[in-house]
């Protein structure tokens, strides 16, 4: 079952105040954090900060900046207060995500500068997770989270990660915290939530990999889908961005995008990139639409969305198409969008549209 976050923020939070409380009776604030500047006692002040400051981008739509508020804790407060404080912002975030409707986003910098209630979860969960395990190993204690809460983070923020042994052990790896078998260890990191791209009447929201593998099997990847949908082209291309994933070659932005229909918040089909940009600048497209949703024009909008925004990038200099030729209503979508026709074989027409100045 599709799930927003709202429990795995629950389950985090309780798996770390359960931690953290067994040892609020020990010195914290002279104890460094594991590789961390900050104390046992600042890391788990900013644990809370964190929750809370999640809280607060998604429930107040914040769309520009973060919202100009801090938490500190009463003067006198003792370290079973500062859990008592994350198990209460955690609480309000997960209310948050809860509550919050599929299609809201707020403001966060990395790296499109926004994200959605299961971007604001996955943030919180490994704010959680890391900053549990920085405490815990100052203190030396042992402490590891559930693997499904790794998993949640992962396929989420961290879609350029390749799986390693396990899910606990990629994600310390990949925020600079554990070592890899044949990987460099990590000095520089950041999370990365999906890129949507907004034209008049639709949203391209890059798929996760944790949609793509919903989506790839029965599911319906957290969207809502018009009659008819998802249908087998989405599954398939769903299919491919996982591999990807699985295979560290997956990057977000050159992936599979849903089309979401602005009136009504349902998933219409789906239009994404096959791979990465080859050395000559090249890319090639892929689009298909739920029966119900064609003929109103929706693919050559999304495509000219897309195609935009892909040639404004420096390494992409042209969109490429390859297309059945006897499926004339994509020819006319490409046609339409700008494309035009430059190679043909016994079974498919090519298309491209290049930069402007290329002609």
């Amino acid at each position: 079952m599709w799930t927003t976050g709202a429990e795995q923020v629950e389950q985090a939070v309780a798996e770390c105040a359960g931690l953290l409380g067994a040892v609020a009776d020990r010195e914290w604030e002279g104890v460094r954090a594991g590789r961390l500047e900050w104390s046992c006692r600042e890391t788990a002040v900013h644990i809370a900060e964190d929750l809370i400051a999640y809280a607060g981008q998604l429930a107040g739509r914040e769309q520009e900046a973060y919202t100009p508020f801090e938490l500190s804790l009463e003067k006198g407060a003792d370290n079973a207060g500062a859990v008592q404080v994350i198990r209460t912002t955690g609480a309000l975030l997960a209310a948050a995500v809860r509550t919050a409707p599929r299609d809201v986003r707020a403001f966060h910098p990395y790296p499109f500068r926004s994200a959605n209630r299961e971007g604001f979860a996955a943030m919180g969960v490994a704010e959680v997770l890391l900053h549990t395990h920085d405490i815990a190993e100052g203190l030396g204690v042992a402490y590891e989270p559930a693997p499904r809460l790794c998993d949640f983070v992962l396929t989420r923020i961290f879609p350029h990660v390749q799986l390693g042994p396990t899910p606990w052990a990629t994600l310390l790896w990949a925020t600079g915290r554990g070592e890899l078998a044949g990987r460099a260890p990590l000095t520089e990191w950041r999370w990365n939530n999906n890129l949507v791209i907004g034209t008049e009447r639709l949203t391209l929201e890059g798929a996760t990999p944790a949609a793509a593998t919903d989506l790839s099997t029965v599911g319906d990847g957290g969207f809502a889908w018009v009659e008819g949908g998802p249908i087998d082209g989405t599954r398939v291309g769903a299919g491919l961005v996982y591999k990807q994933y699985e295979d560290g070659v997956h990057r977000p932005e050159w992936g599979m995008y849903v089309l979401v229909r602005r009136e009504d918040d349902r998933a219409i089909g789906a239009m994404g990139f096959h791979s990465v940009p080859d050395p000559e600048g090249r890319i090639e497209v892929g689009y298909d639409l739920v029966e119900g949703a064609r003929g109103h024009g929706y693919a050559t909008e999304a495509l000219r969305a897309l195609s935009r925004w892909a040639l404004g990038r420096p390494e992409v200099r042209t969109v490429v198409a390859n297309v059945e030729r006897d499926n004339t209503p994509s020819q006319n979508v490409l046609t339409r969008a700008g494309f035009t026709q430059v190679a043909e074989d016994p079974e498919h027409l090519t298309y491209e549209l290049r930069e402007p100045h290329e002609g």
